[in-house]
């Protein structure tokens, strides 16, 4: 999601007149809402269709998904995900569908599903395989000032100063060792703040709250709520996750720890407050994050 917004900034820049509309699973459509260029945000269900395939209830979902994509006809489908569910996303929406060729796709198969298939090299980093795809389908030459182009959200006044620690991610190997999450809470010297999404995300957050002499597990937050969040914060911490990169593209002050991923590929991506640490095989030690915080 936050890969894709230098795109959908690059192309309300380059084609002032146009109209954007954004297809985005549900639990993330608040972020696709905060870009200032997007015109109508569509949430799809499929994950959750997916588990209940069954029910009445879900056809009928589907059935609603598919008369609001395909309520008017568009000049250019564009799929930047490059999947085989996007890509027969792509197909209930009228107009020009555009992707990535085979070659370049993250599954091949998806480039069937496209009318006009675009080479893009698969070495860059995803915002820029974003843009250059969105580029190549809308006819416009890209120009490197990246933007992404998420509408300010303001921050309560008064906050004592705080580090937000984002944990949480959906692989194991993406994972910090908690002990390292421990130590640098300890030299920080301010109160960390530690939000969850799942069970097994707050009890990790939980362990790591009772070593601190004053951290803070949160409730359950929206999207909107921890974006506040975030821009509030003195400094925010995280795994390869996706809220690492939303802080980061809301002018957060950011560290993305990367230890089952590439930096390279998918890393923090052309914020000015924001860097990279680690790689993929290689945990960093908490002395590294500190040392970059400094």
């Amino acid at each position: 999601m936050v890969h894709n917004c230098p795109a959908v900034s690059d192309a309300a820049r380059k084609l002032p007149a146009a109209e954007i509309d954004w297809v985005v699973e549900e639990p993330f459509a608040a972020i696709a809402a905060m870009h200032a260029s997007v015109r109508r945000v569509i949430p799809v269900r499929l994950r959750r269709w997916r588990r209940q395939w069954w029910r009445a209830a879900t056809w009928r979902e589907i059935g609603a998904f598919r008369a609001a994509v395909s309520a008017e006809r568009y000049d250019a489908v564009i799929d930047t995900q490059s999947l085989i569910k996007s890509a027969l996303i792509s197909t209930f929406a009228l107009g020009e569908r555009h992707g990535m060729d085979a070659s370049s796709a993250r599954e091949w198969l998806a480039a069937r599903f496209y009318q006009r298939r675009h080479a893009v090299p698969r070495g860059l980093h995803a915002v820029e395989r974003n843009r250059r795809l969105t580029a190549a389908a809308l006819g416009y030459t890209l120009e490197p000032a990246l933007d992404y182009g998420l509408a300010p959200i303001a921050g309560d006044a008064g906050d004592a100063p705080y580090a937000v620690f984002l944990t949480m991610t959906s692989r194991a190997d993406k994972l910090w060792p908690e002990e390292r999450w421990i130590e640098l809470g300890r030299a920080l010297g301010v109160r960390v703040v530690l939000p969850w999404g799942s069970d097994a995300e707050r009890a990790r957050a939980g362990r790591i709250a009772a070593a601190l002499s004053e951290a803070e597990v949160t409730p359950r937050m929206t999207l909107e709520q921890l974006a506040r969040l975030l821009v509030r914060a003195q400094a925010v911490i995280g795994v390869d996750t996706g809220l690492t990169h939303l802080a980061a593209a809301l002018g957060a002050r950011s560290v993305g720890i990367y230890c089952g991923s590439d930096p390279a590929l998918t890393g923090i991506y052309g914020a000015p407050q924001a860097t990279n640490v680690g790689a993929l095989g290689v945990a960093p030690s908490a002395a590294e994050v500190l040392r970059v915080l400094r």
